[in-house]
């Protein structure tokens, strides 16, 4: 199995962190992965993208050209989930900010209402968490099942008290699709 994701969204949506965390996640499960973030300069607003590369077995290069997952979280971002979609991939949209589906009618297009369910959760900078239940559902690539413990080393000591709201969000990107 390998599984080439492609993540974009904008500066402030933990974007980043969405890799850093499906990664941690992968390689607790005794896979193989590569991520490569890129950002613009901006300190919030500007672009945030993360190309990541799960797998069984030796990953030969970490560049992401023709992805078989596309995470989409704000309409700036689809045209280029349009372009590097591989024919017949997924692309879960961030339904909440997306309004126009990327035009790929050979793709198979999944609407995740994101901050709609961060909000009903109680704050929407857990919609990136959200979106992973729904790429793991999806995708079946990474369990999570080592989540918790992971936020335990990821989140410092005082904001554990999140880590709960992050399961819940995760679990609610499960039941969304």
């Amino acid at each position: 199995m390998t599984e080439k994701t492609f993540m974009a969204g904008f500066g402030g949506q933990g974007i980043i962190s969405l890799g850093q965390l499906w990664v941690y996640c992968a390689i607790k499960e005794g896979k193989q992965v590569t991520f490569f973030p890129f950002y613009g300069a901006e300190k919030r607003g500007g672009i945030a993208r993360a190309s990541v590369i799960v797998s069984d077995d030796e990953i030969t290069s970490p560049l992401v050209t023709s992805a078989d997952s596309v995470v989409v979280m704000n309409q700036d971002s689809v045209e280029i989930a349009e372009k590097l979609c591989k024919e017949g991939g997924v692309i879960l949209v961030n339904s909440s900010l997306v309004k126009q589906d990327p035009a790929r009618p050979d793709a198979r297009i999944i609407h995740v209402p994101c901050n709609d369910i961060a909000i009903q959760l109680g704050d929407v900078r857990i919609a990136n968490m959200v979106m992973m239940g729904a790429l793991s559902k999806v995708t079946g690539a990474v369990k999570l099942d080592k989540l918790e413990a992971i936020l335990k080393t990821f989140f410092p000591a005082s904001k554990h008290n999140l880590i709960a709201l992050n399961i819940a969000a995760v679990e609610g990107g499960k039941n969304a699709v």
